[in-house]
């Protein structure tokens, strides 16, 4: 007798005939009844086994490697919340540690040795709560340096290199974004840029070190000195925010004679993500301000909770301790000779696959890892194919390279982009080198003629 075939519909198969279940799962509801933590734990796994490979994803700056000890204390704090410090005491004083590390780092003004809670300064999720947080820093500065501000609009001047978290943040707050657009040899705002651009009602100008498109450093300190020149001069006097996410861990190791940061009297507040080169997964990330006078004491919530007053500062409450406690392994591991090591290794991978795609004739570099870890480039004349057409063809080989267009004054520019990060080694580099060699030969015969342009799936 045969057997009648079942709809697939809406739901999971199983892949093990009867070994461990044979009956569908519900993919949109949930089942009616329970299964063995070893299926569940089979039809989980086996999905995933679709998602590419995180180790060759060329396109995230966030971290894909760890320590297996750093992995061990990430797991065995999965279950702390880190909003009930008084609770789990050990991991706010390790979250206090963490903060004043970074503003240690970033040279912040008013730190004492005995006391971490001298820095001011928050974790976060992510560079994305940081970004919102010292926005509204500034919006809530500039309400008081104007007095009466409604019928005002604020607005916030920055590149249209931005990450998109600066847009929420303008269209969350209702705050105006200026953007300066780009130029097609150009992928940095310029200090003429912005004065041309601040007002009376501008909350603050963000700089970017190590932009996402590029890897780019903008000229912070130039920025500020020209800001400084026009206060002098009787004009409007505007902060500064460096948006650090992505070289905030990179550049005070590779390049500590470069002032960007509060070692500049105009920068106010600064960004970092933890889970980018501060080599922990995600997601952490940190803002810091210059000093107290920089965070109003109005956007601190003093909250009676679980039997403690805690202050606060964030938009989010509950979330897990063990991101923090990820980063806090990372800085006692490595310390500061062990992140520069790091670093100057990343880049020297980095600058390598740069020589090697510039020798091979095909492309022409945007930036070669010498900034922060990143080689951006882009196809040298018509060759019948685009940097659309290379991407599509190196996932073949398992390497997710993203192409995507240039922002605002730019879009006339594609870019192939790789973000060199710990876990990516020199081999994997060469063997990267390689499969684009092959690809780029390919290329040559075929000529797809940008069949691929259409298919965009990476997007900033």
């Amino acid at each position: 007798m045969s057997r009648k075939h079942k709809s697939r519909g809406p739901h999971i198969s199983p892949a093990y005939t009867g070994r461990l279940s044979t009956d569908p799962v519900p993919a949109l509801r949930l089942p009616g009844e329970s299964m063995d933590p070893q299926a569940a734990y089979r039809y989980i796994h086996d999905e995933l086994m679709l998602d590419g490979s995180s180790r060759l994803n060329l396109a995230t700056f966030v971290t894909t490697w760890m320590d297996p000890e750093a992995e061990k204390l990430m797991a065995e704090t999965f279950d702390k919340n880190m909003i009930d410090k008084d609770e789990y005491p050990a991991t706010a004083a390790i979250e206090a540690r963490c903060v004043a590390m970074v503003a240690d780092l970033f040279h912040a003004e008013d730190l004492r040795d005995d006391d971490p809670a001298s820095a001011v300064g928050v974790s976060t999720i992510g560079s994305s709560e940081a970004v919102m947080l010292a926005g509204l820093a500034m919006k809530w500065r500039w309400r008081a340096r104007t007095g009466e501000w409604k019928g005002r609009a604020p607005n916030l001047v920055m590149g249209s290199n931005v990450q998109v978290v600066w847009e929420k943040f303008c269209r969350y707050f209702d705050v105006e974004p200026r953007y300066l657009p780009m130029a097609e040899d150009r992928y940095v705002i310029t200090p003429e840029q912005v004065l041309d651009a601040v007002d009376e009602d501008t909350i603050g100008v963000v700089g970017i070190l190590g932009t996402t498109y590029t890897g780019e450093l903008e000229p912070i300190a130039e920025i500020c000195a020209a800001l400084d020149q026009l206060a002098a001069e009787g004009g409007v006097d505007v902060p500064v925010h460096v948006d650090a996410a992505s070289g905030g861990f990179v550049v005070p190791f590779l390049h500590p004679d470069l002032i960007w940061d509060f070692r500049l009297p105009r920068v106010v507040s600064i960004n970092v993500s933890g889970h980018k080169y501060g080599l922990t997964y995600p997601g952490i990330g940190f803002v810091v301000w210059r000093n107290a006078e920089q965070l109003p004491e109005e956007l601190v919530f003093r909250v009676n909770y679980l039997g403690g007053d805690m202050p606060t500062f964030t938009l989010n409450f509950s979330r897990p301790g063990n991101q923090v406690v990820g980063q806090y392994y990372n800085f006692l591991r490595l310390g500061r000779a062990g992140y520069s090591q790091v670093m100057h290794c990343l880049s020297d991978t980095a600058r390598w696959l740069g020589d090697q795609l510039r020798d091979s004739e095909h492309f022409e570099l945007i930036t070669d890892g010498s900034a922060i870890p990143v080689v951006s480039y882009r196809l040298k004349g018509d060759r019948g194919y685009t940097e659309f057409d290379v991407s599509q063809a190196l996932r073949a080989y398992g390497w997710q390279v993203p192409a995507y267009t240039m922002p605002e004054g730019a879009e006339d520019v594609a870019v192939l982009r790789v973000v060199v990060r710990e876990g990516f080694s020199a081999d994997l580099a060469r063997a990267l080198k390689d499969d684009t060699i092959t690809v780029i030969n390919h290329l040559d015969q075929l000529k797809p003629g940008g069949h691929f342009d259409g298919e965009q799936p990476f997007a900033h």
